[in-house]
C-alpha cells in the first residue's frame, strides 16, 4: 500500500477579474461584424429585392453590356461586382451590381445583361436570375451567422459585468 504523503487540499480556481483586453475584443469584433453585415445589407440587399421583383418579366436587352465585372471565390462563396449599361428612351443607364452566392465553379462565369421593359432603369443578369434562391439563402444564412457574431460579444460583456457586479454583493 502506498501512502499518501500530500495533504489534501481543494482546487482553488483563481477569480474570475473582467480583463480590459476581453471587453476590447469584444467591442472590436461587435464593430467588425456588424461593419460586414452593414456592408450586406447595403451592397447586396437592393440588388436582390429589385431582382426578385422583376424575375418574371425580366427580358434580354439590346445592347446591353458589362462595362465592368469580377468575380472572387472563396471556397464555396462567390462574390461578384459588375457594372451594367442599357440604353433607355431617356438616355444611358449604368447600374452597379453585387452578387454573393454558393457555388462550385472554376472558370469565368458568362452572362447577359437583362431587364424588365417597364423598368429599364434597373438592369441585372441572366446569372442573377438564375441564381436568385440561391442567392437569398446565402444571404440568410450569412446575414444570420454575421448578426450573431455581432450581438455574441455584447452579451458576453454584459454578463461578464453582471456577473462581477453579483459577485460583489454577495
Amino acid at each position: 500500500m502506498q501512502n499518501d504523503t500530500q495533504p489534501n487540499r481543494p482546487l482553488a480556481l483563481p477569480p474570475p477579474e473582467a480583463d480590459w483586453r476581453q471587453t476590447l475584443w469584444a467591442l472590436l469584433g461587435t464593430l467588425m461584424f456588424g461593419a460586414m453585415l452593414a456592408a450586406m445589407a447595403i451592397y447586396t440587399v437592393p440588388n436582390l429585392i429589385s431582382d426578385w421583383r422583376i424575375r418574371d418579366t425580366a427580358a434580354p436587352v439590346a445592347g446591353g453590356r458589362v462595362t465592368e465585372g469580377s468575380c472572387s471565390s472563396k471556397l464555396v462563396l462567390n462574390i461578384c461586382d459588375a457594372t451594367l449599361s442599357v440604353q433607355t428612351k431617356s438616355g444611358p443607364v449604368s447600374r452597379d451590381v453585387n452578387y454573393i452566392f454558393t457555388d462550385v465553379h472554376s472558370g469565368s462565369y458568362s452572362v447577359t445583361v437583362l431587364a424588365d421593359p417597364a423598368h429599364p432603369e434597373l438592369p441585372t443578369t441572366d446569372m442573377a436570375m438564375e441564381k436568385l434562391w440561391n442567392r437569398t439563402i446565402t444571404l440568410l444564412v450569412g446575414g444570420g451567422i454575421l448578426l450573431a457574431l455581432t450581438v455574441a460579444p455584447i452579451i458576453g460583456l454584459i454578463r461578464r459585468l453582471r456577473g462581477r457586479e453579483n459577485a460583489g454583493m454577495a
